[in-house]
C-alpha cells in the first residue's frame, strides 16, 4: 500500500529536509517517528527538499508499507513520536502510480519579510528582516522580468543538482500588511510592516528563491533599478546576482497535483503563516 502524508514544520532547528549522517533533518525525524509507529523501517520520498532553516506548510511525502492502518492512525501515530515543531497534518492512501515529486505539476513558496528599524524578536527564525523601507512599485517592476521560462543560472547555488537551470515561473505576487505598532519607529524613518512574496513555478533550483529575494530587496531599497533584474538573468552567472537572502522567512507552501489524485491543497498550518 502506498501512503501519502502532508506535514508542516518549523525549520529553524533542522539542517534542511534531506536525511544526513548527523540525523538532524526533518526527513530523519519523520522516518524515525514512522518507524516507531510501524515497528519497522519506513523510507519516504518528498515533493520538494527544503534548506536548513526553511519552513514547510504542506510538504508532501509518500512511502510504501504492508501495514493496513486507517489514514488518521498514521497521523496520530507519527505525531506521537515527532517533536513539537513537526506535525503530520493528513494521511491518505494513493495509487502506486502516485509519486510525491514526479507527480507534482508545480510548487509554491512564500517569503515573509519584516520591515522594521529593530530586528525580529518573537518572530526570530520565522521572518526575514530589512531595516530599510522598500518601494513596492520598483519591486513589482523588477520581478516582471522573471516571469515565464528562463535559464535561472544566476540564481542557482553552486551545489545544485538539478538537471537543467531552465525553469518556468508562473506567478510572483507582492503584498504588504501593516503598519505594525512600534514605538519610536518614525524616529528612524522606517514604517514597520510585513511584506509577503509569493512564488509559483514548475520547479525551483537550490537557493533560487533566496537568491531572487536578495535581488528583490536590493531593488526595493533603491540600491539597484528594476531593469537590473534583466541584466542578472541574462548573465547566467551566480556572481551577477545579490547575496543569498536569509532562510528564516521562506515557507514551502506545497506542491500542486492534478485534482484526480484527490489530495488536500493546504493544511491547517497555513493559518499560522505570519
Amino acid at each position: 500500500m502506498r501512503i501519502a502524508l502532508g506535514l508542516s514544520y518549523h525549520g529553524q532547528a533542522y539542517s534542511g529536509w534531506q536525511s544526513q549522517p548527523g540525523g538532524n533533518t526533518v526527513q530523519d525525524r519523520l522516518e524515525a517517528a514512522l518507524a516507531r509507529f510501524a515497528t519497522r523501517p519506513v523510507h519516504t520520498l518528498c515533493a520538494g527538499r527544503t534548506d536548513a532553516g526553511v519552513h514547510g506548510l504542506m510538504q508532501v511525502v509518500h512511502f510504501d508499507t504492508e501495514l493496513d492502518r486507517a489514514p488518521f492512525s498514521w497521523v496520530r501515530g507519527a505525531n506521537t513520536f515527532l517533536p513539537p515543531d513537526i506535525a503530520v497534518q493528513w494521511a491518505q492512501p494513493v495509487p502506486d502510480a502516485f509519486h510525491a515529486r514526479a507527480s507534482a505539476t508545480g510548487r509554491r513558496y512564500a517569503y515573509v519579510l519584516l520591515q522594521s528599524s529593530v530586528r525580529p524578536s518573537v518572530e526570530a527564525g520565522r521572518v526575514g528582516w530589512t531595516f530599510r523601507p522598500l518601494d513596492e512599485a520598483a519591486m513589482l517592476a523588477g520581478v516582471q522580468h522573471l516571469l515565464g521560462e528562463h535559464d535561472f543560472s544566476s540564481f542557482r547555488a553552486a551545489g545544485c543538482q538539478a538537471r537543467t537551470p531552465v525553469k518556468t515561473l508562473r506567478r510572483i505576487a507582492i503584498s504588504r500588511r501593516g503598519p505594525a505598532h512600534e514605538p519610536g519607529a518614525a524616529l528612524h524613518g522606517v514604517v514597520p510592516c510585513h511584506w509577503r512574496f509569493d512564488f509559483e513555478g514548475d520547479a525551483f533550483l537550490h537557493h533560487m528563491i533566496r537568491n531572487i529575494m536578495g535581488c528583490i530587496v536590493a531593488i526595493g531599497q533603491g540600491v539597484r533599478p528594476p531593469e537590473w533584474m534583466v541584466e542578472v538573468l541574462a548573465a547566467r552567472s551566480r556572481s551577477a546576482a545579490a547575496p543569498t537572502f536569509a532562510p528564516d522567512g521562506l515557507y514551502f507552501l506545497g506542491p500542486q497535483y492534478d485534482p484526480h489524485w484527490g489530495l488536500p491543497t493546504r493544511t491547517a498550518a497555513y493559518d499560522g503563516l505570519p
